[in-house]
């Protein structure tokens, strides 16, 4: 048995982006931030940010493109999906993103 689970939470960081695909179906994407906070080995707090690429389909999309507000805190859950290309410069690229299929919604912008 095989497992692709992604759980974050964190907050939302820019507005959500929707488009139509040429095949009619709704996708949109955005950026989550999760943060941690850790004490070196001097002593220090410091804090690391991760930005996490949310790619978001046919209903869901519409969902979220409706209630969610940016800076938003929230949880999420789905799948990683590494997608590939060959740009216009016949440079092969590639992008994992976490493909969603659950959300709840946490807090307040503050």
């Amino acid at each position: 048995m095989d497992l692709n689970k992604v759980q974050l939470i964190g907050r939302n960081t820019k507005d959500i982006e929707m488009k139509v695909t040429s095949n009619g179906k709704n996708v949109a994407s955005f950026s989550m931030a999760t943060n941690k906070t850790y004490i070196d080995s001097e002593w220090n707090k410091q804090e690391h940010t991760e930005f996490h690429n949310i790619v978001l389909w046919w209903k869901l999309a519409e969902i979220a493109n409706n209630y969610l507000e940016k800076w938003k805190k929230l949880y999420i859950e789905w799948r990683l999906q590494t997608r590939s290309w060959e740009g216009t410069d016949w440079v092969k690229r590639s992008k994992t993103e976490i493909v969603w299929d659950n959300i709840i919604l946490l807090g307040s912008k503050e």
